[in-house]
């Protein structure tokens, strides 16, 4: 194996064969604060990050100005998903809402390196299916979930990222899951009085992660599976 190929935690490159990590090009380590902006709506995009640590948040503004969110990336994936579907924009914006650090590339040239070869746009395109199949959980949850059922998958699927103890805010998750501060506050004191997580001034703690699936009541789970199947497939 090439020595000067960096190991990585990003899922995504950490799969790829070495002639397909190489087609990339050097890649720019960056550091990824709270709220650094990935992709702006509506605007061309020009790069793209491969995340090695943190959460990003894929959020919907809706006519009113309330902000929602769609879908999330951690370490299992990337942004700029636009680009895989021959798309150069989104209609949504993508920012950090757990401040890591990655790698940034040039959007043309990962267009280019897809183009080059089979096996990397394969790997690539594993991964967008398995991002919309999270949008699309995501809404269904959205749909018919219990508040303290969605902010128990949110809290797993943040877990699964980046580990079970983090920081966020009531004021974000109110945000990110669209509803009032004061019900997510609730949402969390039932969770907490059930022994399954602690919360306190923004530091949340995953104490029974069995438990926070259950009473996620089916919301978390299908999303994931789905993405086990897809990024776990090898190329024959």
């Amino acid at each position: 194996m090439d020595q000067h190929v960096p190991p990585f935690r990003n899922h995504l490159l950490g799969a790829l064969s070495p002639s397909d990590r190489l087609l990339l090009g050097p890649l720019e380590p960056v550091d990824l604060p709270l709220r650094c902006t990935l992709e702006l709506p509506d605007t061309p995009i020009d790069a793209v990050y491969f995340i090695e640590q943190g959460v990003a948040s894929v959020v919907s503004q809706t006519a009113g100005r309330r902000e929602i969110e769609v879908g999330l990336i951690g370490p299992e994936g990337m942004s700029g998903i636009s680009l895989l579907g021959a798309d150069d924009r989104s209609p949504f914006e993508t920012f950090m809402q757990v401040e890591g650090s990655g790698f940034r590339m040039p959007a043309g040239q990962l267009v280019t390196a897809m183009g080059q070869s089979d096996t990397l746009n394969r790997a690539l395109m594993r991964y967008a299916r398995a991002f919309h199949i999270q949008v699309a959980a995501t809404s269904v949850s959205n749909g018919y979930a219990k508040l303290e059922q969605r902010l128990a998958r949110w809290l797993l699927m943040v877990a699964d990222r980046v580990g079970d103890s983090f920081h966020i805010t009531h004021a974000f998750l109110a945000t990110m899951l669209a509803v009032r501060r004061a019900g997510v506050t609730l949402a969390l004191q039932v969770l907490e009085g059930r022994g399954l997580i602690r919360s306190s001034r923004g530091n949340v703690i995953i104490l029974n992660r069995a438990g926070l699936i259950a009473a996620s009541n089916g919301a978390y789970g299908l999303a994931e599976r789905e993405q086990t199947r897809l990024l776990e497939a090898r190329e024959s």
